[in-house]
């Protein structure tokens, strides 16, 4: 074998051996058939929390084991066929298999990637909060811009995405949004969003047709559930209500059913409006502060385990983290990897993953 056919296979073997020790193969593939037994009791769906909680489990393990079966598989076939193609002189059965490999290699970093979101929260739901920065109009439109994006790299994911609160700009756009994404390891692909967003652009909105530049900011915390323990005391809130905001008709509230709470400590603000339920709002709106407060906590543990160089300017609130250029030419840049893409269109319909494994890969990177 050539050596640049070796060395795709040795990338491919690493990837398989760090994704086997990341989820223990052995010990996934023994509770896997542990639960499979659980489910096939007649009882089972008796406790459907229970039930709905081990089947969530179970579709969990059966991905990642599939993710490593399907990677052994391919590469096991991939390096037969290179072998029958080499003892035969069929160059066109090695150029199936080159090519075969090339694309495993791809696969399999990606998978790796995928295997270092092995955060505390990583694998939870989370929140995405967007807000216009100073501007009027062009910030406000470019805040409905970003929220436009986060819904199509959800949408493209298979992820669910929920809108908690929208607040309409004056004019055009939001002035806010509050989302949350449910999927596997939601938060830990998104949790690198977190920053100010710029776009540069010819304003639709000036007559003058002169260029613009608006900025947004977008915050990224995880979803917390009864497990993890936040305390949080009744003297440290100030809880409003008020009449929730919307497009118009039957999706405006008549009464004073948003909630708005703030934790006096730390001045974090959370709201509620996509129910009709003030109670409901309310519980939606304390689960919303729990997570930032667990948030909090994590980014408190994660710069007190770096070094000098706190991550804060990855994911600070008041750090530029990526710039999109609409004129005079077409280019999204991430100021953190140096990423960029020239099809800044594409970005905006949710073409994200190549900024956010970059980010991901040198954040897990400045922790090590």
């Amino acid at each position: 074998m050539q050596a640049e056919t070796i060395a795709k296979i040795d990338i491919i073997k690493t990837a398989i051996d760090l994704l086997c020790k990341h989820v223990s193969y052995d010990d996934a593939k023994a509770q896997l058939a542990s639960l499979e037994i659980v489910i096939s009791d007649g009882d089972f769906w008796n406790d459907q929390a229970s039930a709905q909680e081990t089947m969530r489990e179970k579709n969990r393990l059966e991905r990642q084991l599939a993710v490593i079966d399907a990677l052994q598989l391919e590469m096991g076939d991939a390096i037969e066929l290179l072998e029958l193609g080499t003892a035969e002189g069929d160059d066109e059965i090695i150029d199936d298999a080159e090519a075969s490999l090339t694309k495993l290699v791809a696969i399999a970093e990606k998978r790796q990637l995928e295997s270092l979101l092995s955060g505390e929260a990583d694998a939870n739901d989370c929140f995405i909060e967007v807000h216009a920065g100073a501007g009027g109009t062009e910030a406000q439109d470019w805040a409905l811009m970003l929220m436009r994006m986060y819904s199509r790299w959800s949408e493209a994911r298979g992820f669910k995405l929920q809108i908690i609160e929208e607040s309409a700009g004056e004019e055009a756009g939001i002035k806010s949004v509050t989302m949350r994404i449910e999927g596997e390891n939601a938060y830990g692909w998104m949790k690198t969003e977190s920053g100010v967003h710029r776009l540069v652009r010819i304003s639709p909105f000036d007559s003058s047709a002169r260029r613009h530049t608006s900025f947004a900011s977008v915050w990224v915390y995880p979803v917390v559930d009864d497990n993890i323990e936040i305390e949080i005391e009744d003297k440290d809130l100030r809880i409003d209500t008020y009449r929730a905001s919307g497009a118009g008709g039957q999706h405006v509230n008549k009464t004073d059913s948003a909630i708005r709470i703030t934790h006096l400590p730390t001045n974090i603000v959370v709201q509620c409006q996509n129910d009709r339920s003030q109670h409901r709002n309310r519980a939606t709106a304390f689960n919303m502060l729990k997570a930032r407060l667990y948030e909090l906590e994590l980014q408190r543990r994660e710069d007190a385990a770096n070094d000098a160089a706190s991550s804060k300017t990855d994911i600070g609130w008041g750090n530029q983290i990526r710039s999109y250029v609409l004129h005079p030419y077409q280019m999204v840049k991430d100021l953190r990897t140096n990423v960029e893409k020239g099809n800044a269109q594409g970005v905006l319909d949710g073409d994200l993953d190549d900024f956010i494994e970059a980010s991901l890969a040198a954040r897990v990177g400045n922790q090590r």
